[in-house]
């Protein structure tokens, strides 16, 4: 699958809704088989892109999820030591060389998803989530498996990728990530969608939610966004507020002021920001909505 039409398709069919550059990137990310790159707010969708991918593709979606003092061995592989120390006991007494060779094997690795993923038959997609969480000695380490995919085991050696897995990562921009992991990946920003493509994404996701009814949902997010919040709303908290009100049956937003105003507790996550969208205010927005 080229052509980035045909991508947004079956992105869509699988219910995630792309503008044009995005499927443009990820056209060219299957075209060149590098890893690409999400950059943007919390909530925007990243994330979602590969288990979109991953449904495409209808195949397996291996996440790694970064945090702060991540390191190999949560990441790689690490060795089953209950069962090694079992063999070593088993094996008391014959040649040490051997029993060192045998509980250093295969037999012993327990796979973590960055060697999972490149051993699998059939390419997965790896989503490696929130780099700009992981400190800088991981994100070195990732280096020879973005260029590479390809990675070093002291006791086995280099492990070459048997299919090259679909890479995805995301960051929201806590930090600045380094020269080298961009060098390796195509580059995409992930914004919040205009409130055409919200509306499509409510309607795609959400049972029951009329073009209409979705469209005023998405403008009157979009008019949120634009209050001073300290937490923005993202495209998953516009699911969860559609899915509320399609739940308590509103058709028509001007018909329910009052559960609009209530319902906001799916978009505003802070005390202060439900101080500052006051009833007045809702109000005011629901007004400039068509």
């Amino acid at each position: 699958m080229k052509n980035r039409d045909e991508i947004a398709q079956a992105l869509a069919a699988s219910g995630y809704i792309a503008d044009g550059e995005l499927a443009t990137a990820i056209s060219l990310m299957q075209l060149l088989r590098r890893p690409l790159l999400l950059e943007g707010e919390a909530g925007v969708g990243k994330t979602e892109v590969a288990k979109a991918l991953a449904s495409v593709h209808a195949t397996e979606l291996i996440r790694l999820q970064c945090y702060e003092g991540l390191d190999q061995s949560a990441a790689l592989y690490e060795w089953n030591y209950q069962r090694q120390l079992l063999s070593i006991q088993a094996h008391r007494g014959d040649n040490p060389d051997d029993v060192e060779h045998q509980i250093f094997s295969e037999k012993y690795l327990l796979e973590r998803p960055l060697l999972a993923a490149i051993r699998r038959d059939k390419p997965p997609v790896l989503l490696i989530d929130e780099i700009d969480r992981a400190d800088d000695e991981f994100e070195a380490f990732l280096l020879e498996l973005l260029s590479d995919f390809q990675v070093s085991i002291p006791e086995l050696g280099t492990i070459t990728a048997t299919t090259i897995p679909h890479v995805v990562l995301t960051s929201n921009g806590t930090r600045e990530l380094s020269d080298a992991l961009r060098r390796r990946c195509l580059y995409h920003y992930v914004d919040y969608p205009d409130a055409d493509r919200e509306a499509r994404i409510i309607m795609a996701r959400i049972d029951g939610a009329s073009a209409s009814l979705s469209l005023q949902i998405a403008r009157m997010v979009e008019g949120i966004r634009k209050e001073e919040l300290r937490k923005v709303p993202g495209v998953a908290e516009t699911l969860d507020w559609a899915a509320a009100l399609v739940g308590l049956d509103v058709r028509d937003l001007h018909d329910a002021p009052e559960t609009v105003h209530e319902t906001l507790m799916c978009l505003l996550k802070t005390h202060e920001d439900k101080s500052r969208v006051t009833r007045e205010v809702s109000e005011r927005l629901l007004g400039k909505v068509a």
